[in-house]
């Protein structure tokens, strides 16, 4: 059934509602069908009143609309002229009319009419040129379909976008007239087909639905619409077909959709400060949202924080770096990986060799007929464009921008854009650059810093790791290994706070302290005392420096970051198998017992350095031969997803399995704890294994106060040598010994104390319960004494001084012949 057939009665609800004209539509009988508001408010008539009646009764004067439908029929589209309508109340409305032909039905043409009121425009000619501009100059496009959604009728706005008249594609379906379109709106039907079939189905009118697509007038850009769609009724409510109205808005999608790429290049470009990871995020934004494909080159020496030459004049070797293509697939359509780094040169004429050469974007563009690829680009693109990498006035590399047959050629604005992503891109690689020169200097003083190889002890075995925070950069932890007189070790670890190179070099003046400190053989708690003062008095020459300054006295950053330093120290004693433990601030070690048994021992907690006020204790641990010591700092057991206590439960696990080799206990407490490294803060892990010295390899004797004891140390020394086998080093023992325990005898008081000990050397120790302290010394020609402790420390490779509650212990060590050195760890 055609839709105009002259027996229905044909009600425009959508768009007679909608328009501001007084209109009427009337089928081929003259009887109104359809009318607007604006006709009611011209008129009096509403439109239950005149809907189904002749046009007649709108005529002034008796006129009637039937001895024209002859004349009509066969007239052109549109037809003007001046009338005289009748108002509802009787008075005279002197309009002008145009009357536009929709469709031919079996009676005869349905029409269109439009009435303006003459005294609204200031003449005849004036009022004509407006209404004919109603249908043939508005720039909405107004189409309307039928219930099969064929093409019946289009404006002239609508049908500029059409290769052929109007009259030619009457008839053609909806998804034949824009293939291939895209509908941009979320949520929306992914064909405009289905959008007008549902419509057409619910009577719900879809309103500013944007779409994209190429009309067949031209075919050589994207345009992109703003459409609203309502369903046709008749009068009885039986649907007719639908009604579009669409707006050209590509310039403004265009505009909106640059400034989104602005603002996701902001968000997405530059979120690390990891060079590769830079460049890859300015090709996840460029494609497809910017270009087809897009590949970077850098300057070789960023990625690792070199500083380029101040310009790059001509088209040196570049690092390939990145490239990507809508959706990222290659041309052969395998799924594109990221390209490894490798050397890239430009040719001369290239546009790449031209924007480095010159520091500007180049762009180059192929013929619409031309099939000669651009040099360096692909063969479909023909479009390419090149901008260099530019920050501080140095150029880092160049991006390179593709576009293709399906995507528009660049414009200006596309230029001034590209230009945007790629000063966005340059500033947030030199950024990143930079950071990595600081993290690798931090890195490589740092290693400089930390203990390289650890010499083989008697004591105990270890094993160590440090990871430095891949996100926030080198910090201050750091780890120690300190041998001490007696066969004893001491186990250090620390944590600076901040990262950078003030940390680490914070860290390494610190680990210098202690180990000086260590060296004196204070006991933890008293070195950690001293450390505690070193720190203070640093935090104080910087106070009184910013006063003198005039700076703030608040602390900043270019102060030394020694406060709140944290630090656990340690002595273990293979003799007796004890451990001596005091901490400032630092979380306890973990302890595994040789069967298993896993404890956080209770230590007495310190203040940090440098805060003062609290005095540190010592605690002793009893360790049995193979027991398992972890010392660690908090960025081991502590990460963004999880606390410090679910930290210590995973490390606790691992541990559990301590008969494991420890290099291998190392690497499967990393893989547990930090199995992707640590993020904000970095890491140090010591793994310590306990021994003893065997009984026999430690020989004690207790001596009286009496001068003849000497002779009778000197004797117990010599055969304890020659058991040992070490009859070679007899006469230089039993000169040390006889002069410590004379020394002993005329300065101190108390029981004396003989004690030998085969060790990684020959230790030999005398105790006695004075607190004096020996001093070397040169003595004259004319001192009758003063000479012995001066060729005891000439005898031996090293010598010193020990305190403890109950008195003091010199002690001296001599190398062991090679054959007789002992088993090590």
């Amino acid at each position: 059934m055609n839709v105009w057939n002259a027996k229905d009665s044909v009600y425009f609800r959508g768009p007679l509602d909608v328009t501001r004209a007084a209109t009427a539509v009337l089928d081929a009988r003259g009887w109104v069908v359809g009318w607007s508001p604006a006709a009611e408010e011209m008129l009096g008539y509403r439109s239950d009143e005149i809907v189904g009646h002749s046009v007649d009764v709108l005529f002034a004067g008796g006129r009637s609309w039937q001895p024209g439908l002859a004349e009509w029929r066969d007239a052109p589209n549109v037809r003007s002229n001046a009338v005289d309508l009748k108002h509802q109340d009787g008075h005279i409305v002197r309009s002008a009319t145009m009357m536009s032909r929709l469709s031919h039905g079996d009676e005869g043409p349905a029409w269109v009419v439009v009435a303006a009121e003459l005294e609204e425009v200031h003449d005849w000619e004036a009022g004509q040129a407006m209404l004919r501009g109603l249908a043939t100059q508005s720039p909405i496009s107004l189409t309307i379909y039928d219930t099969e959604l064929r093409l019946a009728w289009a404006n002239t706005a609508s049908g500029r976008e059409f290769a052929e008249p109007v009259e030619d594609v009457v008839g053609t379906l909806s998804q034949d007239l824009y293939p291939g379109g895209e509908v941009l709106t979320e949520g929306a039907p992914s064909t405009l087909e289905q959008v007008m079939r549902d419509v057409l189905a619910t009577g719900e009118p879809v309103v500013d639905l944007r779409y994209r697509g190429r009309p067949p007038a031209d075919r050589e850009q994207d345009h992109v619409w703003s459409c609203s769609y309502y369903r046709l009724q008749d009068a009885r409510g039986q649907t007719l077909g639908v009604c579009e109205d669409a707006f050209d808005v590509t310039d403004r999608y265009l505009a909106q959709r640059r400034l989104a790429l602005l603002v996701r290049a902001g968000s997405h470009i530059g979120t690390t400060l990891d060079v590769a990871r830079t460049v890859t995020e300015c090709t996840e934004v460029s494609v497809p949202g910017f270009a087809d494909a897009v590949v970077v080159d850098l300057v070789e020496g960023v990625t690792e924080g070199e500083e380029p030459g101040p310009g790059q004049t001509r088209p040196e070797p570049l690092l390939r770096m990145a490239r990507r293509s809508a959706g990222g697939v290659s041309e052969e359509g395998a799924p594109e990986a990221p390209p490894a780094e490798r050397r890239i040169t430009y040719a001369e004429e290239s546009p790449q060799a031209r924007s480095l050469s010159s520091g500007l974007r180049v762009l180059e563009e192929s013929g619409p007929d031309e099939e000669v690829p651009l040099p360096d680009a692909e063969p479909w693109a023909h479009s390419v464009l090149a901008v260099p990498l530019r920050a501080r006035g140095t150029t880092l590399g160049l991006v390179t921008y593709l576009r293709g047959p399906a995507c528009a050629r660049f414009d200006t604005d596309d230029l001034s854009l590209a230009e945007e992503l790629a000063a966005r891109t340059a500033v947030c690689i030199d950024n990143a650059r930079r950071y990595t020169r600081e993290r690798e200097a931090a890195l490589a003083l740092q290693r400089d810093l930390l203990p390289r190889n650890i010499p083989p002890q008697t004591a105990v075995e270890v094993a160590h790791r440090y990871l430095p925070a891949h996100l926030a950069g080198v910090g201050g932890d750091w780890f120690d290994v300190v041998p001490l007189s007696g066969a004893r070790v001491g186990l250090v670890v620390g944590d600076v706070v901040g990262h950078g190179l003030r940390a680490a070099a914070t860290m390494g003046r610190l680990r210098t302290s202690v180990r000086a400190l260590a060296r004196l053989d204070y006991t933890p708690d008293e070195l950690l005392t001293r450390l505690d003062d070193l720190a203070e008095q640093t935090s104080e020459e910087q106070t009184l420096a910013r006063r003198v300054s005039g700076r703030p006295t608040e602390p900043g950053p270019d102060d030394d970051p020694a406060l709140g330093v944290t630090c656990l120290y340690a002595v273990y004693d293979p003799v007796t198998g004890r451990c001596s433990v005091a901490r400032a601030g630092h979380p306890p070690p973990a302890v595994v017992a040789p069967d298993g048994a896993l404890t956080y021992p209770e230590l007495p907690s310190g203040p940090p350095l440098g805060l003062g006020g609290l005095p540190f204790e010592s605690a002793e641990l009893e360790l049995p031969p193979g027991s398992l010591m972890a010392l660690f700092t908090d960025g081991l057991v502590m990460g963004k997803d999880h606390d410090m206590e679910l930290g210590l439960e995973r490390l606790g696990r691992v541990l559990s399995d301590h008969e494991k080799p420890l290099e291998e206990l190392c690497d499967q407490v990393i893989a547990e704890l930090l199995p992707e490294g640590p993020a904000a803060d970095d890491a140090a892990l010591l793994l310590v294994r306990t021994h003893v010295l065997d009984t026999c390899e430690v020989a004690v004797w207790e001596l009286p106060l009496d001068p003849a004891a000497v002779a009778r140390a000197r004797g117990l020394a010599s055969r304890q040598l020659d058991s040992w086998g070490l009859a070679d080093l007899s006469f230089t023992t039993e000169l040390v010994v006889s002069e410590l325990v004379t020394n002993a005898i005329h300065y101190a008081s108390g029981p004396i104390q003989l004690r030998l000990i085969r060790d990684r050397s020959l230790l030999c120790e005398v105790s006695d319960a004075g607190h004096t302290t020996p001093h070397l010394r040169r003595a004259t020609s004319e001192d009758e004494g003063g000479r012995g402790l001066f060729i005891v420390a000439h005898m031996v490779q090293r010598w010193g001084t020990r305190y403890s509650p109950a008195g003091k212990t010199i002690w001296t060590e001599q190398n062991l012949p090679p054959a007789d050195a002992p088993r090590t760890y």
